[in-house]
């Protein structure tokens, strides 16, 4: 997996004399192939199933600890439920991203093996990450790790452990992050101008949120005389940049709040936050052994939380409602224009598109797509255009 500045993180796939087998296998469970839920499991809403997959339990809630609470994109919830398995041995690891300390605006997967390793960590990360290429750290490692990672990484690890025994034995569950897409790396150099930096070799540290909720990004460079601090709210950084560079398989991706993880986290944005608010989790239980890790976490006192009904979840992602629909529009004309897509088992985007849009939401999502075809020319293959490798000063930007 290598950095592409336009495309996000990419694989560098060896063909020779068509694919070899690593590359097949990887195409097999690749989330960005194809999707598939089998049937729906005991006890599941079946209120939410079509739009927002197995639903056990409905949680809204927060980290205890107030610092990581603030700390956090959204009340902490994920890194709280990492740390309690950590104390509790359930697991000795945690397969996460985090910002790369050599080229602060890249990623790096890490396994953190201790709660200050995961701190340093955490909040969003609205940058290309694949924490899917490091399960080698899973395997090799003695015990059982966590693994934490955007729907699609958490999609594609499922289907693998599926299929390999090492990896599902050292896999202690998953959780994941609700995601509105991906932007690239030309989306954080972007906000970087809107901060006023005009060189991103300056930047030593760089946050998308956090620090409240819902928080906001913040860059700080190196100058002659120390250190500065750069900011942006969360509606100028995502709702004015970053959500405009999001990859385009995003715009084609049914499943936005981790359909195939143990348990997802997200932001509820049923209500507008209040001033200097520290922040609460969305908290979703899709599997048995999500409701028995999440068990633990609140057990144990490291999260605060009370269960909310069903419609507390569409209400949260009003967004992500019409999304899955607009996904069968955006599916549907690409299959006619010759174009590669996803292709969906058990998520039904029809129903949502029958249901959740308008008839003028439904012309704008075909509109759209034809726009972004043009734009982006979806009909030809781009080679991969990678980084030049070096810490932040010699990345070809």
């Amino acid at each position: 997996m290598v950095d592409d500045r336009t495309a996000g993180r990419r694989p560098i796939v060896r063909q020779v004399g068509g694919y070899d087998v690593e590359t097949k296998h990887a195409l097999d469970v690749c989330p960005g192939a194809a999707l598939k839920h089998g049937p729906l499991p005991s006890g599941a809403m079946i209120e939410l199933a079509d739009a927002w997959g197995p639903v056990l339990e409905l949680w809204e809630g927060f980290a205890a600890d107030n610092r990581l609470r603030y700390n956090a994109s959204s009340g902490g919830a994920a890194t709280a439920i990492a740390e309690t398995g950590l104390r509790s041995g359930r697991w000795n690891g945690v397969l996460h991203i985090r910002s790369r300390p050599d080229a602060p605006l890249l990623n790096e997967t890490v396994r953190s093996t201790s709660s200050e390793e995961l701190r340093a960590a955490t909040g969003s990360r609205y940058a290309p990450a694949s924490p899917g290429d490091r399960l080698d750290l899973i395997r090799e490692a003695d015990g059982c790790s966590l693994f934490i990672g955007k729907p699609c990484d958490v999609a594609g690890v499922a289907s693998l452990a599926r299929i390999d025994l090492q990896l599902r034995e050292k896999l202690a569950g998953t959780v994941a992050i609700f995601c509105a897409g991906t932007p690239t790396l030309q989306g954080t150099l972007e906000m970087l101008e809107r901060m006023g930096i005009r060189d991103p070799a300056t930047v030593c540290d760089l946050r998308y949120r956090g620090n409240g909720w819902p928080g906001h990004a913040a860059a700080t460079v190196k100058t002659p005389d120390g250190e500065d601090e750069h900011r942006l709210t969360y509606d100028e950084s995502w709702g004015d940049v970053l959500q405009r560079h999001r990859q385009w398989r995003c715009y084609v991706c049914a499943d936005h709040t981790g359909e195939f993880a143990d348990i997802a986290v997200g932001d509820p944005w049923y209500r507008e936050p209040s001033a200097n608010e520290l922040g609460r989790s969305l908290i979703v239980i899709r599997t048995e052994r999500g409701r028995q890790l999440f068990a633990e976490a609140v057990n144990s006192g490291a999260i605060t939380a009370f269960p909310v009904p069903w419609d507390r979840l569409p209400a949260s992602q009003p967004g992500l409602r019409k999304v899955r629909g607009a996904v069968w529009g955006r599916i549907t004309v690409s299959r006619l224009l010759g174009i590669a897509t996803p292709v969906y088992r058990g998520l039904p985007t029809f129903r949502s598109w029958k249901r959740e849009l308008s008839t003028w939401e439904k012309l704008q999502s075909t509109l759209g797509l034809l726009r972004r075809v043009r734009r982006r020319g979806l009909w030809k293959r781009h080679p991969v255009k990678e980084l030049t490798e070096g810490n932040q000063g010699s990345i070809d930007l």
